[in-house]
């Protein structure tokens, strides 16, 4: 995945002179099983998500009434060549093939091709008819559940191939109706999601090693999903309009869907919990629900655009490729096919051969049916005498005859009891290779026992293992998130610190300050308090003085009045003889009232000064 223009489909199809993934893939399959691919139509889908097996009778009227069709065009096989306009992407030189095989079974491959488009499935192998009067869209498909639990896309065509060139032309054949379209940053931009499945049939053989075993449920069927996921877009460089818009929308809401849901995988294989992974908010990530979950395994291609305007789209892909590498998708477990022993189509032609070998040392006929066997049995019987009779009165000729016949019953007597005693001996070694057989049979069945018996423990130890690693690797991280934690705390922790030092630093500083402003301020409250006492002795005597010549007025008046009232009370008294006035008093002197001042400064009087009056 990556963003347009970047290399996708090159990578998944290729180029003429050099195979993409696809054309490689179907060459891996094809030379792995090409001996031993079934007949056509010995398989048949069952539109299930699974596989019938048809008899040879049944599989021999499907192949008749497809090449009695023939407005079907025939499929290509494997000795025909392949389209030229394809023909150069496929290398059958460069043969590559699996050398582990089960040449107890037999296989058969079946395609189909859909594509993702505005979060809508469509089958790009679909015949519809054309009518140019009232064209119809292409319907869409729906996915569903099989009794498995996995998903597939129901009523979507599977045609059965049998040569990588035929498979490539029908993909081809889908690839042409593909979505695509001329935008700013690419002229062909997939403009849709393209799957395209390849499932391999697998079904054992009988007992004998000739025919496949007629059991639906011993079939196996695997499946290879090549998926080319449609670039990202950013409108502001695309400018898409319309339905180029409505599509580049689509596009990016699906590849954010797929990366939710492999962030939720990680974070819950990381952490341990178990977060609801959003599989159905996008088609392509609903259909391989299964492949996440364990069903299978998941392969990604990250393709690089190298320009320097699509530095941030690459970077965000690199991270999310980096992101995917730590999600673990459990590997699934291989069930047996059958319980048959193994290497029965070996056994049989082995059989034959030694069968074969042993009537070619007696003499015997290889084959009863080959002419040529029939001849040379003729031949070594007696010949006969000439028959023909001239005279109805020959008596020579008929006892002749009579003579040659019994010499000829006597050869076959003496070849049917050779053929007896061949076929004795041939059924006492047969019994024989029967029992050395079952001894052996006995012998691997006791061997399989051993050995399902080490796999299952060895399975357990690996399952024990796996979850040790899972909680090893949670552990891990769960200790890089704390010594993360614990850095940070440390971090604050010594930034507080200088904080508090700083704080405290401050601190000090403005406690010197306000211990000399104390100081200072005690200084001038000092200054103060000795201004105010002498402001206040100074104001006090200067009212005392008021009041005291206030008071030395009043009783002047006073004087004065009573030595008026004594005058005129003692003229009355003598009759007019003269009195005497009193002396008029002093008015304190300054310097009086500073002596005293001084003696009132020593010990100043408690009480309060009169009030006065305004």
């Amino acid at each position: 995945m990556e963003n347009t223009k970047s290399g996708k489909t090159f990578t998944m199809t290729g180029s003429p002179g050099e195979g993409g993934l696809l054309p490689r893939s179907l060459d891996m399959i094809f030379n792995s099983i090409g001996p031993f691919q079934a007949k056509r139509f010995v398989f048949k889908p069952d539109d299930k998500n699974g596989m019938e097996i048809q008899g040879q009778v049944d599989a021999l009227l499907e192949r008749q009434k497809r090449d009695s069709q023939q407005s079907v065009p025939k499929t290509p096989s494997s000795r025909q060549k392949a389209d030229p306009e394809f023909a150069d992407m496929i290398h059958s030189e460069e043969a590559c093939k699996c050398d582990i095989m089960d040449e107890d079974c037999c296989y058969s491959v079946f395609v189909s091709y859909i594509e993702v488009y505005n979060n809508y499935i469509y089958d790009l192998l679909e015949d519809v008819q054309f009518d140019p009067i009232r064209p119809k869209p292409p319907q869409s498909k729906i996915l569903r559940e099989d009794q498995n639990h996995n998903m597939y896309v129901a009523g979507c065509t599977e045609v059965e191939v049998k040569s990588t060139e035929e498979a490539f032309e029908v993909f081809w054949k889908g690839q042409k109706k593909r979505r695509i379209a001329n935008t700013q940053l690419n002229r062909e931009s997939s403009r849709s999601h393209s799957v395209f499945t390849v499932k391999l049939a697998q079904a054992p053989l009988d007992a004998d090693g000739d025919h496949i075993l007629q059991d639906k449920n011993q079939v196996n069927v695997s499946q290879l999903c090549l998926v080319d996921l449609a670039g990202s877009e950013r409108t502001n460089r695309t400018r898409a309009q319309g339905s180029r818009l409505r599509e580049a929308g689509n596009i990016n809401q699906s590849l954010m869907t797929l990366r939710t849901c492999i962030e939720v995988l990680r974070e819950n294989q990381m952490c341990g919990t178990s977060k609801m992974v959003p599989y159905r908010d996008s088609k392509v990530t609903h259909l391989f629900k299964n492949y996440f979950d364990g069903e299978g395994k998941v392969r990604m291609v990250v393709c690089v655009n190298p320009k320097a305007d699509d530095y941030e789209e690459t970077m965000l892909v690199m991270r999310f490729a980096e992101m995917t590498q730590e999600v673990e998708v459990a590997r699934p477990v291989d069930r047996p096919i059958c319980g048959l022993a193994a290497g029965r189509r070996h056994r049989n032609q082995a059989f034959r051969d030694e069968l074969t070998y042993r009537l070619e040392e007696r003499g015997g006929p290889i084959n009863a049916d080959d002419p040529i066997v029939l001849g040379q049995v003729i031949e070594s019987l007696p010949a006969l005498p000439s028959c023909e009779l001239m005279d109805p009165a020959d008596d020579q000729t008929l006892p002749r005859l009579i003579e040659a016949l019994e010499k000829r019953h006597c050869v076959r007597q003496i070849m049917s009891e050779r053929l007896n005693k061949t076929a004795n001996t041939l059924r006492s070694i047969l019994q024989q290779l029967d029992g050395q057989l079952d001894a052996k049979e006995t012998f691997l069945h006791d061997q399989r026992s051993k050995l399902g018996e080490k796999e299952k423990t060895i399975s357990s130890q690996k399952l024990e293992i796996e979850r040790l690693e899972k909680k090893s690797k949670t552990l891990e991280y769960k200790v890089d998130i704390l010594q993360k934690t614990t850095e940070m705390y440390e971090q604050d922790k010594r930034s507080l610190q200088q904080e508090l030092e700083t704080r405290e630093q401050r601190l000090q500083k403005e406690l010197t300050d306000r211990r000399r402003i104390e100081h200072r301020m005690q200084g001038m409250v000092t200054d103060a308090n000795v201004k105010w006492e002498k402001e206040c002795v100074r104001r006090v005597n200067a009212k005392q003085m008021e009041l005291q010549n206030k008071l030395w007025m009043k009783d002047e008046k006073l004087k004065q009045l009573k030595a008026i009232v004594t005058e005129s009370s003692s003229s009355s008294r003598v009759g007019g003889c003269p009195t005497e006035r009193p002396e008029k008093p002093e008015r304190p002197s300054r310097d009086r009232d500073h002596n005293i001042n001084q003696k009132r400064s020593a010990s100043p009087p408690t009480l309060n000064p009169p009030p006065i009056r305004q």
